[in-house]
């Protein structure tokens, strides 16, 4: 679509991967561009070095309205929120916010096929990527899977498709985007202290379809009733995806087979035996990545053997070694409770779950109800470890299955070492985010997988 940059001034607030994107594309595009994070230059991970090469003005810590003088776009990262200071300053003065989501929709020249949900969003990005990749020779991938949209989207040009992964944060200071396929996977208690609601929280995940029309597609699981009912506000065309329901139209299970039925045609994709990811919630994952791709032109029967082949994406219930009988899994990407609960379900008894981090002050009823029916030992970290410990003594769990680690990965893990039993899982499923420990859940799924393979090694 485009959009004119030339001798304007652009300011960039958030230091990070998205916000070295924008302030890069800004520049190349002829702005004149001040990027500005609230950090101390020392903090700051990514290297400047280039940015400054290229003529970005950098400004580190407090951030005054001054920083506004003479802008004409302010370019909001996603972990700025949009309620501090300076950003409101920039609405008030009636300066244009976006996000770095709206700045990749401008650039576009490809359409885009975009997925949110409070779980699942990666995997079915991933997924939505690669079946797209088979109707498409140019499909892009980007958002919230660590890859800037913006730059994907210029990747891609035209004549493509651009499979976009998007949260909740992402979405806060979008304008007009418009992805011609968008999903709700699902709507659970999440980013509240962000957020403040959780009626905020589902407000933000519903401006992914609003400026869509009746030219374009929403697919909503069925079987969660928040996205279920976001039908009667989509102007769009919907097509549900539902693991439980034989669906009239959309994708659905029948006698265990992938099935999507749409305008009166059916059409049988393969067993969920022969599905490359496993668990109940990866049903659901490659459903909606199904209706996603086939909504955005790709042919059913190509799609299979992708299915058949994928096998998931890294800190997502990922295997990652068996020491002693003891089967190791990565989960950290579960952030939450719901996320967690969703890797509890997929193994029998006989669990030693490796939880907590920093606390999301969501309830844990479920949690630990569950966690009492299927973990032998629970070791907490990180600083939502008392009140996990709390509430797993209400739900009845005893107190000598219960071990602490303090803020120490490495302990964590030679407790569950030594409590895991042959034929038993080892999870790290934390339930929480990693900011009390970690740049990023994927750094502790990393970290985790380093001391695990010490121990592989030690055998």
């Amino acid at each position: 679509m485009g959009m004119d940059l030339h001798d304007k001034k652009v300011l960039v607030v958030g230091a990070g991967i998205s916000g070295f994107a924008a302030a890069r594309i800004a520049r190349h595009l002829g702005a004149a561009v001040t990027l500005s994070d609230a950090k101390r230059e020392g903090e700051i991970k990514e290297d400047v070095a280039p940015l400054r090469e290229a003529g970005v003005a950098l400004v580190f810590g407090p951030q005054g309205e001054r920083l506004l003088d003479g802008v004409a776009l302010v370019i909001v990262s996603p972990a700025v929120p949009v309620r501090i200071p300076l950003i409101q300053a920039a609405y008030q003065k009636g300066i244009r916010v976006i996000s770095e989501v709206e700045l990749a929709y401008d650039l576009a020249q490809s359409p885009f096929v975009a997925i949110t949900g409070t779980n699942g969003k990666t995997t079915t990005t991933t997924l939505t990527h690669l079946l797209l990749k088979t109707r498409y020779k140019n499909a892009g991938l980007g958002g919230n899977i660590g890859i800037p949209l913006s730059e994907a989207a210029l990747a891609v040009g035209a004549g493509g498709v651009i499979a976009a992964e998007i949260s909740s944060y992402q979405m806060e200071a979008t304008e007009h985007f418009h992805p011609h396929v968008a999903a709700e996977l699902n709507v659970t208690p999440d980013h509240i202290v962000r957020h403040g609601s959780m009626e905020v929280y589902q407000k933000m995940k519903e401006r992914l379809f609003a400026e869509q029309t009746a030219d374009d597609f929403l697919v909503l699981n069925y079987d969660d009733e928040r996205t279920r009912g976001m039908k009667d506000r989509a102007k769009s065309r919907v097509c549900y995806f539902s693991r439980k329901e034989a669906l009239e139209a959309g994708a659905f299970l029948r006698n265990d087979v992938l099935t999507i039925r749409w305008d009166g045609a059916e059409c049988a994709l393969c067993h969920v035996k022969e599905l490359g990811i496993k668990g109940a919630h990866n049903v659901e994952n490659a459903l909606a990545a199904v209706s996603c791709a086939f909504l955005a032109g790709a042919d059913p029967a190509r799609m299979v053997p992708v299915l058949k082949s994928f096998r998931g994406v890294e800190h997502r219930i990922e295997y990652v070694t068996e020491i002693a009988g003891v089967a190791y899994y990565n989960d950290s990407k579960a952030t939450n409770t719901d996320s967690a609960i969703k890797a509890l379900e997929t193994f029998d008894e006989g669990i030693v779950l490796i939880a907590g981090g920093d606390d999301k002050m969501t309830d844990l009823t479920d949690f630990m109800a569950l966690v009492r029916a299927r973990v032998r030992e629970l070791i907490l970290i990180g600083a939502a470890a008392k009140r996990f410990c709390e509430a797993a003594i209400a739900a009845g769990i005893e107190e000598a299955h219960i071990h602490e680690a303090g803020y120490s990965m490495e302990k964590a893990v030679a407790l569950a070492h030594e409590l895991a039993k042959p034929s038993e899982v080892v999870l790290l499923s934390p339930a929480c985010a990693s900011f009390d420990m970690y740049d990023g859940m994927a750094q502790r799924g990393r970290h985790f997988k380093k001391l695990v393979h010490r121990y592989e090694n030690k055998e």
